[in-house]
C-alpha cells in the first residue's frame, strides 16, 4: 500500500502481532507517524493483558497499548487518526469497524507480513533505470520487502517510497570495482532470508541478461531458500528504442543477438555473429570495444556497417554516438564514451537518422483506408 496521504505527525494505531504487522510499523514510522501499536488481542472478546517487552518490537513505536474490554477499544479508537488491522478476529474485526464509524476514524486493512521461520527472496528487475519502465509486480515486491539489496544500475531516487520502512543497502558493482563481491552478496540474501525476513534483490535491467540473477537464484535454492524472479525490461532493448533504433525491422534485421562486452571475444564467436546477417546489441562492452570492432573488419564484416553507442539510457543526459564500423572507435575516444552504455552493430542503426519508414507506411495506410 502507498501511503498516499500525509502521515507526518498523524496517530496511527497498528493492531496484529509485532512480526506479522513488522512492514506496516515500519511504514508508518518511515513516513513520521506517531505509531501505537496492539499486540495480539484475545480471537474472542479483543482483550489484551500486559506482558513483558516484546524481543520483536519495531524501534521508535510507542510502548505497546493493552485494551481490556470492548469499550476501551472505543476510547483508544477515537484517540487516533488512522486504524490499521493487520491481525484481528471477526469478532474484533467487527467491534473495531463499528468504534471507527462511530468515532469517524479512518480504517485500513492490510496483509500480515510472513511469520515463517525462513523468509523468502525475490529477484526483482528494475529495467534500466526509468522510474516508468517499472514493472506493477516490481513495485508490489518493493512495497511488500523488509530489506532491499541494490546495485547502480537499477532505478533507485525513490526507493523510500518504493519499499517504504525496508533497510536499503547498497551491493552495487562499478566496472573495475566490486566493494561487495558476488559471493558475499549471496550470502547476505541468504542470511537475511533465514532471520525470516522478506527480501528483495533489486538489480538493473533484468535479473537473467547478464545480471548473475541464475548465480543468486542456485545460492538460495543450496540453502532452502524460497526465491522467486520478477523480470525486467531489459536495457539490452530498451535503450536502442530510446535512441530510436529498433533491434529489429522488417526487411532489414529479422534477428538480434545480446552479447557480454565484459572479456575480450573469441575470432570463433565474432565469426558466427558476422554468419547470422543481425542486429548485434552488445552490454558492458566500452572497455573490450576497440578490439570488438577490429576484429569483425578483420574477419569480413563491411567497414562501413553502421555502429551506434547510447549511452545512460533514458537518463536526462543520455547520449547516442554514430559511426561505422571503422570509425566508431576513434568516435568513441574522442568522445570519451563511458559505461554504462549499450553497443548496436547493424543495419537498424540507420534507423535512428531518419525514423521507422515501414511504420508510416503502415500509419498511411490506415488513414487512407479510414477515409
Amino acid at each position: 500500500m502507498a501511503l498516499g496521504l500525509e502521515y507526518a505527525g498523524k496517530r496511527v494505531l497498528v493492531v496484529g502481532g509485532a512480526r506479522a504487522a513488522r512492514r506496516i510499523l515500519a511504514r508508518y514510522l518511515a513516513v513520521g507517524a506517531t505509531v501505537h501499536h496492539v499486540p495480539e488481542p484475545s480471537p474472542v472478546t479483543g482483550a489484551v493483558a500486559p506482558v513483558a517487552p516484546i524481543a520483536t518490537a519495531m524501534p521508535g513505536v510507542l510502548s505497546p497499548v493493552f485494551p481490556r474490554s470492548i469499550g476501551s477499544w472505543g476510547a483508544l479508537i477515537a484517540a487516533v487518526d488512522l486504524v490499521v488491522v493487520v491481525e484481528a478476529s471477526p469478532q474484533l474485526d467487527a467491534v473495531i469497524a463499528a468504534a471507527c464509524a462511530r468515532h469517524r476514524t479512518w480504517l485500513t486493512r492490510e496483509s500480515a507480513a510472513s511469520t515463517s521461520p525462513i523468509g523468502s527472496v525475490t529477484l526483482v528487475g528494475g529495467g534500466p533505470g526509468l522510474e516508468k519502465l517499472l514493472t506493477v509486480g516490481a513495485l508490489a515486491a518493493l512495497n511488500a520487502a523488509d530489506i532491499v539489496y541494490y546495485d547502480r544500475l537499477g532505478p533507485t531516487d525513490r526507493l523510500d517510497v518504493w519499499a517504504p520502512g525496508a533497510e536499503h543497502v547498497d551491493v552495487g558493482k562499478a566496472p573495475g570495482h566490486h566493494a561487495i563481491p558476488q559471493r558475499a552478496t549471496e550470502r547476505m540474501l541468504v542470511a537475511s532470508a533465514l532471520a525470516g525476513l522478506t527480501v528483495v534483490r533489486l538489480k538493473g535491467g533484468d535479473p537473467f541478461v547478464f545480471g548473475r540473477g541464475g548465480e543468486e537464484v542456485l545460492a538460495c535454492r543450496a540453502a532452502g531458500v524460497p526465491v522467486s524472479v520478477i523480470s525486467g525490461v531489459t536495457s539490452a532493448i530498451a535503450v536502442p528504442a530510446a535512441a530510436g533504433i529498433p533491434v529489429t525491422h522488417r526487411d532489414i534485421s529479422r534477428l538480434f543477438t545480446v552479447i557480454s562486452g565484459h572479456a575480450p571475444i573469441s575470432d570463433s564467436e565474432l565469426t558466427h555473429l558476422i554468419g547470422l546477417d543481425g542486429t548485434i546489441v552488445v552490454l558492458m562492452g566500452i572497455g573490450t570495444l576497440q578490439q570488438l570492432v577490429a576484429g569483425l573488419a578483420r574477419l569480413g564484416m563491411r567497414t562501413d556497417m553502421p555502429v551506434a553507442i547510447v549511452e545512460r539510457g533514458f537518463a536526462h543526459d543520455q547520449r547516442t554516438t554514430v559511426g561505422r564500423l571503422d570509425t566508431i572507435g576513434a568516435l568513441a575516444s574522442t568522445a570519451g564514451v563511458r559505461s554504462p552504455a549499450v553497443v548496436v552493430i547493424g543495419e537498424v542503426v540507420a534507423l535512428a537518422g531518419h525514423g521507422d519508414d515501414a511504420a508510416a507506411d503502415i500509419m498511411r495506410e490506415a488513414a487512407t483506408l479510414a477515409s
